[in-house]
């Protein structure tokens, strides 16, 4: 079972976390060199081949493929159902955060 994919997600939002909890924002730049975007981006991009992954093993067991089976497929499946859904929270969280700064009185 591979969840590096993940793994590497959750650090990268647990370093953004902590750098935001840390450090001062220099310049529009967080002082440890992340940038939001960057691992925004990154994180989607997990998602995304996490989904091609799963989608593909799953057509290769369907086609009898000998060298897939059930286990690893239903594995992949959810855990690409969970970083989506992980990352529906994230854009839901985001959306609200934007409202929130719109509904300010200036």
């Amino acid at each position: 079972m591979d969840t590096r994919g993940i793994d590497q997600m959750l650090s990268e939002l647990r370093s953004v976390s902590q750098t935001a909890q840390n450090k001062p924002v220099q310049g529009g730049e967080p002082a440890g060199g992340v940038n939001f975007s960057d691992v925004l981006n990154n994180a989607l991009k997990d998602v995304s081949a996490a989904q091609q992954e799963a989608r593909s093993m799953a057509q290769d067991f369907s086609a009898g493929d000998p060298n897939v089976n059930l286990q690893d497929v239903m594995v992949n499946l959810q855990k690409a159902n969970l970083s989506f859904q992980q990352m529906v929270q994230v854009r839901n969280r985001l959306v609200t955060a934007y409202q929130d700064i719109m509904n300010m009185p200036v």
